[in-house]
Order: structure tokens, then sequence, then C-alpha cells
């Protein structure tokens, strides 16, 4: 089950995130944020 969340950036991220799915690595900025908290994740946990 996937949670709607709404979340407030600065433009120059927003931008950064842009650029890097135009890239065609990430479907749309939900995929990107997902992508990047799950890493996150990972890292925090040490997996």
């Amino acid at each position: 089950m996937k949670h709607k969340l709404s979340i407030t950036m600065d433009e120059e991220s927003v931008l950064d995130i842009l650029k890097t799915i135009g890239s065609g690595k990430f479907r749309n900025k939900s995929h990107f944020v997902e992508y990047a908290v799950k890493k996150l994740l990972e890292e925090e946990n040490g997996r």
C-alpha cells in the first residue's frame, strides 16, 4: 500500500531532481524520492 505525502524542498534540489528524472532513470518525482529514502534507510540500518 502506498501513502501520499507532501514535502517542501528548495528550488535547486527540485531542479536537480527534474534533471535526473529527465535522464530516464526514474519515472517521476515520487519514484525518485522513494528510491532516495530507501537508500538512506539502508545506509542508516547498515544494510
